[in-house]
């Protein structure tokens, strides 16, 4: 049966008639605060898991073990994405966070063992597991990021949190280039690299216990994030049916992380303050993304046309200066891409519905679908698929991904509600207008 919990005695009620008092200045639960934690909690886990990821092949010198862990990874991440918002709905916020967040130093920890028994077993099992922890808790992280924010700031909270999950790979891929510089062989990254990725996925577990459940989430202007916080095992499953060289890689992820963060900032601010009319900024968002992955895949296939075969006989370190900037660049703008990408879909997700039960539903969907096809990538680079084909079929599939959002926006988002609503006696309920657009 599902449980509702109502407001805390004493706290402002959003009815037509009464505005909520607003309440400004830093609170533990405030939307700012707590989009903030998931950002470290991010930061810790899937942002040393990028970094890690970054190396190539996991930090290994052979790239098969690496690349049968992320198939089993991604195999498992698009089952449990789908059920990852069902799983939140159930257990809430902070429960589905740890569970998910402790298969993330189980992961480094598998590398390390294969540092010295060279036997796939472990990298194998701890990939499938984090493929199902990842699941829970990118879905709990896309339910309270575009659900705690006030509408009008989801594209700031988006940015906000972007930034900080980002910065995880930036200072993680320093760790391998800091932890291996002085080493003269083009191996596997040590294991002091493997422990200090494992430690900060510790910590990011440990911050899960001080997230907020979102019917404490109080905003500025004395609004809560959703009254509605617990629901069952049998409305969930219906709710899904109906959806249906080692110190240059280091290097090198310093950029592409922190192109990401640039990325992030850049859209979201755009897209909660570039015009007044949402609908447009979604639009133009959406050419704006479109015209520059076009130029960057681009200048991808020109890069790729410099070396059909796949086969690196002279690697490019970052001492080499003269050859190292362009390649440089095509990898810093790719991250870029991809922050403004995915930050655009969320914005768009949030767009579609303002409780955290509805949304966490609709981003592990999204997320479940998206590392189906990174299962699948993982596995076609094992076949050794030519280069140039698998760069032809991400760069067709992105073009193709352009017209869907932009009717998507076009139908589904809206200029004028900046109001709340929420489901609760099977009724929906309008909230009143937030007092302030902070």
């Amino acid at each position: 049966m599902a449980v509702s919990e109502l407001p805390e005695a004493g706290t402002p009620l959003e009815t037509e008639s009464q505005a909520p008092a607003p309440r400004r200045g830093l609170r533990y639960n405030s939307p700012l605060v707590q989009v903030s934690l998931i950002g470290l909690v991010c930061f810790c886990c899937p942002g040393m898991f990028n970094a890690l990821s970054g190396l190539g092949g996991g930090g290994q010198f052979d790239h098969t073990t690496a690349d049968n862990a992320n198939t089993a990874l991604y195999a498992c991440f698009a089952v449990f994405g789908i059920l990852g918002g069902a799983a939140h709905n159930l257990l809430g916020p902070r429960i589905t966070l740890l569970l998910g967040s402790l298969t993330y130093p189980l992961y480094a920890a598998s590398f390390l063992y294969y540092n010295h028994r060279q036997s796939q077993i472990f990298p194998v099992t701890a990939g499938a597991l984090l493929g199902a922890g990842a699941g829970l808790l990118w879905a709990a992280q896309g339910a309270i990021m575009t659900s705690y924010p006030p509408p009008n700031r989801r594209g700031s909270y988006i940015s906000l949190f972007w930034c900080l999950f980002n910065l995880g790979g930036v200072l993680g891929g320093l760790l391998p280039f800091s932890f291996n510089y002085n080493r003269t062989d083009a191996g596997s990254v040590n294991d002091a690299t493997y422990i200090a990725f494992m430690a900060f996925m510790l910590v990011g577990a440990g911050l899960t216990f001080l997230v907020l459940p979102p019917t404490k989430i109080v905003r500025d202007d004395g609004t809560r994030a959703t009254r509605v916080t617990y629901s069952s095992v049998s409305t969930e499953g219906w709710e899904i049916l109906k959806l249906f060289t080692n110190w240059t890689k280091g290097l090198n992820n310093v950029f592409y992380w922190g192109a990401q963060m640039v990325g992030s900032a850049g859209i979201g601010y755009f897209l909660d303050f570039g015009f007044s009319s949402r609908r447009k900024r979604g639009l133009i968002g959406v050419a704006a993304v479109a015209v520059l992955g076009t130029a960057i895949w681009a200048g991808g296939l020109a890069n790729q046309l410099t070396y059909l075969d796949g086969k690196f006989d002279n690697p490019i370190d970052f001492k080499d200066s003269h050859r190292y900037a362009g390649p440089f660049l095509l990898y810093f703008s790719y991250g870029l891409l991809d922050a403004m990408f995915q930050s655009l879909i969320y914005w768009i997700i949030g767009a579609l519905a303002n409780e955290s039960q509805i949304l966490s539903r609709y981003v592990g969907f999204y997320k479940g679908v998206q590392s189906a096809g990174a299962a699948v990538a993982w596995q076609v680079d094992t076949h050794k698929t030519s280069l140039m084909s698998q760069l032809i079929v991400n760069w067709g599939l992105t073009t193709i991904s352009y017209p869907l959002l932009a009717v998507l926006v076009f139908l589904a988002v809206k200029d004028e509600d900046y109001s709340e609503s929420s489901v609760e006696d099977g009724k929906e309920m309008k909230m009143a207008a937030p007092s302030s657009l902070h």
